[in-house]
């Protein structure tokens, strides 16, 4: 009786070895191509040169460009459109292309395109290009008085060099005087530069997103190292991006014998809130839009949706 239980495992034995041998033997086995699976998987390099190509906005200008153009070349600053979509009275210093419109996505969009050395109004190598609409100021300083701007924007090309400091273009600025002198007559107190962002593979020379900076002064009358650049946030290219600037005064939340001059900007949804230095030395609050500044290259800003806010307490 012990002999035939021996018997009977030994034979158990050989049979599981000769089935685990079977199967370990064949070619469909799941392990197998799960590991051929990974061994074959694409190269992520190679995938990223095989990506989409970046595809341009319907209302963008490609190709090759010249600095000036027939078609760019006015002889007054301020000259405009019939009735534009857009607010503000034109300050037009590119010849490369005058202020026109477009119509995308069922939004009428103000064309703002410069190029590098198209300043055609100002004296050689002193003042950027630029197409840019002036709103109304406020003059007076009491608390609650501001200017508030709305619009919404699309980024599709900006300003490019062969360094990075000299990079980008200006989509809007904060201005206003102020008491003592120092620095420019109309002075900037707060631009907000895109810089451009290249994509890679494919896209390696193409500007697909742009990184928008803060450019804002440290002192009254500071330009230069008389001011800081702080991120923001990055746009990708034309992507809609509602944008919003107000510029005025509040009182002091620290002390409520004294005001503050604010400068608040919200984009794409997201508040970059800032206290312009020296408040008792200003002296207005304006506002600038479009497109400023093309050290190398070409920049095309667009805006739809604009409005202008202006309340004034003594």
């Amino acid at each position: 009786m012990k002999n035939s239980k021996i018997i009977y495992k030994l034979t158990s034995l050989v049979i599981l070895v000769l089935f685990i041998n079977f199967y370990s033997c064949q070619p469909d086995e799941k392990p197998v191509e799960f590991l051929e699976d990974v061994i074959t998987a694409p190269d992520p390099d190679t995938e990223e040169e095989t990506s989409p190509e970046v595809e341009e906005a319907i209302d963008e200008d490609i190709g090759a460009y010249t600095t000036c153009t027939p078609e760019g070349q006015n002889t007054e600053r301020t000259k405009d459109i019939a009735n534009p979509v857009n607010v503000g009275t034109i300050d037009d210093r590119s010849c490369y292309a005058d202020y026109k419109e477009s119509n995308v996505d069922g939004k009428v969009w103000g064309v703002y395109n410069i190029t590098d050395g198209s300043n055609h109004m100002d004296a050689p190598n002193t003042l950027q290009p630029r197409i840019e609409r002036s709103l109304p100021r406020a003059v007076k300083l009491g608390v609650g008085t501001y200017v508030k701007f709305t619009g919404t924007v699309r980024i599709l090309e900006v300003g490019d060099t062969t360094g990075d400091g000299s990079d980008g273009t200006y989509i809007a600025q904060a201005k206003g005087k102020h008491t003592g002198g120092g620095g420019s007559p109309d002075p900037a107190i707060c631009l907000y530069l895109a810089k451009p962002v290249y994509g890679t593979g494919a896209n390696a020379n193409k500007q697909v997103s742009f990184d928008v900076y803060a450019e804002r002064i440290l002192v009254r009358g500071g330009s230069g190292s008389g001011r800081e650049v702080v991120f923001l946030k990055n746009i990708e290219k034309n992507k809609q991006t509602d944008f919003q600037l107000e510029v005025g005064f509040r009182v002091d939340p620290n002390d409520a014998t004294k005001k503050i001059h604010y400068c608040d900007a919200v984009i794409g949804g997201e508040s970059f809130n800032w206290n312009i230095p020296e408040p008792d030395r200003a002296t207005e609050s304006k506002i600038r839009y479009g497109a400023y500044r093309v050290k190398g290259g070409r920049a095309q800003i667009r805006w739809a949706n604009t409005t202008h806010t202006k309340v004034e307490n003594d």
